[in-house]
């Protein structure tokens, strides 16, 4: 009995260890998909009309203040809200959000 429940033990072990490994792995391909530092800086003026749009949509009362490129067209845009709060959002030139 004291070996059935040392195995029972092991195994579930074993079976945590492989779904920390495929977290981990989900995190790596979230980052390799948006290449943070491969970035340069754009006027917003000359963002795809559906990255605007999706800015609009989501996010009424926001305004660019920043944006920035990659050479996978994927986009980095710093908004700030009327109510004073800021952060970052990142989309695709389709104006689909990417999560970070």
């Amino acid at each position: 009995m004291k070996k059935l429940f040392i195995t029972a033990v092991f195994a579930l072990g074993s079976l945590t260890a492989f779904a920390q490994e495929d977290a981990t792995s989900v995190e790596e391909v979230a980052t390799e998909a948006v290449a943070q530092d491969d970035f340069s800086e754009v006027a917003a003026e000359e963002l795809p009309e559906a990255v605007t749009a999706a800015v609009s949509k989501n996010y009424p009362t926001a305004s660019i203040d920043k944006a920035y490129t990659n050479e996978a067209k994927q986009y980095k845009l710093e908004v700030s809200l009327e109510d004073g709060t800021a952060g970052t959002l990142y989309a695709d030139e389709n104006g689909n959000w990417i999560e970070m």
